[in-house]
């Protein structure tokens, strides 16, 4: 007798309690992440939190929410926290209406970050196919005391203000290893972040306005909702989209732009297949692999 399927919202159904299956549960999408949230949050506040606040690096998509909650007038302490709370009472609202098992195995969780490092090569190769020689550096991972861009890896991160990397070049007030740790922590932060965003929540509402306002059929919804949150992703690198100001430490470059928008389609297919899980973790991932290939093999050319 053939087992049956295991009903899922996602594009592929798994069968029932499968590692594809379990892993794709809002639950484990939870505990998957909840280290890389901690480790985010408590990285910012401890490696040199003054340069930090002064230069004010953080990730854009957090940034975003919580200027949307002071705006709504809840304090800063409240709209500082609230950001990695709304990433759980998501996942929790999206684990209870999914129906699927509450069950967690601990020994999926190496499996899922092999995972989803092997899932980040796709994007490391794509970014050596369209040539590094046209890639300069992004807005993470800088290394340039005499303002001369050079060749390295983008990573799919967006921060607001200014640039730790180059920050400790032209200051000397952080190391090395500092910087190289500090663009790791906004990496991760972004991964979750900007996943959150561009993937969770605004896929989520552009399917509702192609398909139950706009009467689109469900192909064409999800083929318009994946290239626009794609496009906006990208965008939101080089400007800001809330204020419309442009990105003075990642400027607008074609290149660039089209990978990010690739691998903004690639994020939101994977999110489709995989869940938010895999989908955070493998951006994470990506981030921090960029990060350590471009202090590796790019810092040192200066």
């Amino acid at each position: 007798m053939k087992s049956k399927k295991y009903n899922t919202n996602q594009l592929f159904n798994f069968t029932k309690d499968s590692y594809l299956e379990r892993t794709s549960r809002p639950i484990y999408a939870i505990i998957f992440l909840l280290p890389f949230i901690v480790f985010y949050e408590v990285g910012t506040f401890s490696i040199n939190t003054d340069v930090l606040n002064q230069s004010k690096i953080r990730v854009a998509a957090f940034v975003w929410l919580q200027n949307l909650l002071e705006s709504m007038g809840f304090g800063v302490k409240f709209a500082w926290v609230a950001p990695p709370l709304a990433v759980v009472v998501i996942l929790i609202a999206l684990q209870i209406t999914s129906g699927k098992q509450w069950r967690f195995w601990f020994r999926d969780i190496f499996p899922m970050a092999i995972e989803c490092i092997l899932l980040a090569v796709p994007l490391i190769v794509l970014t050596l196919f369209m040539g590094s020689s046209a890639m300069p550096e992004d807005n993470v991972s800088r290394f340039d005391t005499n303002k001369t861009q050079i060749v390295s890896l983008p990573a799919c991160s967006s921060v607001t203000g200014g640039n730790l990397s180059s920050l400790s070049a032209e200051t000397g007030e952080v190391t090395q290893d500092q910087s190289l740790l500090a663009n790791i922590i906004t990496g991760i932060g972004a991964g979750i972040y900007e996943e959150l965003v561009f993937r969770l929540i605004l896929i989520c509402l552009l399917m509702l306005l192609f398909q139950d306002v706009l009467r689109l059929t469900h192909k064409n919804s999800i083929v318009l909702s994946i290239l626009i949150s794609a496009a906006l992703f990208s965008a939101h690198h080089h400007i800001d989209l809330l204020s419309g100001q442009p990105n003075a430490n990642d400027p607008f470059n074609s290149i660039r732009f089209a990978f990010r928008t690739i691998a903004g389609i690639y994020f939101a297919v994977l999110f489709a297949i995989r869940g938010f899980g895999i989908t955070a973790g493998t951006h994470a991932f990506y981030d921090i692999i960029a990060t350590i290939v471009n202090a590796v093999f790019f810092s040192s050319q200066i």
